[in-house]
């Protein structure tokens, strides 16, 4: 089987065919149909991903754009191991008992972000509530790296750290371009969703302290819709993120990547993605990137452009 069949298999899209049933049972609507031409670059990706022994929050999370963003020589570095301590109701990644960090992890992201010619690096990871910092050195260490290695922009997409003293100022001290930590969902859902360590007071103070930090880093925050969310309940929260100062918004179709994972309370219409869209907008986000598929750092470098194009500042370097 060709590694563009075997993909197709995992993913909860089918491409370019009768969408069928979710993960759960429920069909998807027709607008969740993909229609990708297969090979492209996915293969050599997938391998050199292999090589290097890194993880991928394409894989780990079954994103359903892994096939096209592969194909175009992209991915989304997933750090401090494939084991997350937190049992979000959303997310298929694997939880339990973690392992040691890997002291070259860093530099195995930041050779696989050179060879695969990426102006702009997404890195993620797992949470890690076990570690003192929860992992926040090894992300400020992963920039440096990153961008040592390529010369380009660097996104991060972190968890909360637990409220853990000094771990946002030590990763932000190595100065990431773009700034990202999801809300996932509005706050009367985030204990099942996002589980009981987590708190909507703490997703909003992080995104305002990173910008008081650092006030030229561009913040990002994301949502999933379809989990039972009200509009009014949406809406209050993205008055809530611009009123942190976040500058940009995704907003995506939650889909249950597992039958043991929440299940799909509605799927979202694309002209409604629209007119949130709109609204978002007209709210004061700078980039808004809105629709069913939209994943936090799908076209990334697209919804970054504005903070990759201004003059460098200190520890900040221009694309080439």
């Amino acid at each position: 089987m060709s590694d563009d069949a075997s993909l197709r298999r995992e993913l909860p899209i089918v491409a370019g065919a009768d969408p069928g049933p979710a993960a759960g049972g429920r069909r998807l609507p027709p607008w969740l149909r993909q229609n990708l031409a297969p090979g492209g670059g996915h293969g050599e990706t997938a391998a050199l991903i292999a090589e290097l022994g890194l993880e991928t929050v394409c894989s780990s999370a079954r994103c359903p754009n892994r096939l096209e963003c592969w194909s175009q020589r992209t991915a989304t570095f997933m750090i401090l191991g494939n084991v997350c301590t937190r049992p979000c109701g959303f997310c298929s990644v694997p939880r339990g008992r973690t392992e040691a960090l890997e002291d070259d992890e860093p530099q195995r992201v930041a050779e696989a972000a050179r060879r695969l010619g990426l102006a702009h690096v997404v890195v993620t990871s797992v949470t890690r509530d076990d570690l003192p910092d929860g992992g926040a050195d090894h992300f400020r260490r992963t920039v440096e790296a990153v961008r040592a290695a390529t010369g380009g922009s660097v996104e991060v997409l972190v968890p909360d750290f637990l409220g853990k003293d000094g771990a946002l100022e030590t990763l932000m001290s190595a100065r990431p371009d773009v700034f990202n930590h999801n809300t996932e969902t509005v706050p009367r859902l985030y204990r099942s969703v996002r589980g009981r360590k987590s708190v909507y007071a703490w997703t909003l103070e992080l995104l305002a302290r990173a910008k008081r930090i650092m006030p030229d880093v561009r913040t990002k925050s994301g949502l999933m819709l379809g989990l039972g969310e009200t509009r009014d309940e949406l809406l209050d929260v993205l008055a809530d993120l611009v009123d942190h100062g976040v500058d940009f918004l995704t907003l995506g179709q939650y889909l249950q990547p597992t039958a043991d994972s929440l299940p799909v309370e509605r799927y979202v219409p694309p002209k409604e993605f629209d007119e949130l869209a709109g609204i978002a907008r007209g709210l004061g986000f700078r980039k808004v990137a809105s629709g069913p598929l939209v994943r936090s750092s799908y076209h990334a470098r697209d919804m970054a452009e504005d903070a990759l194009t201004a003059a460098p500042s200190a520890g900040r370097m221009a694309v080439r």
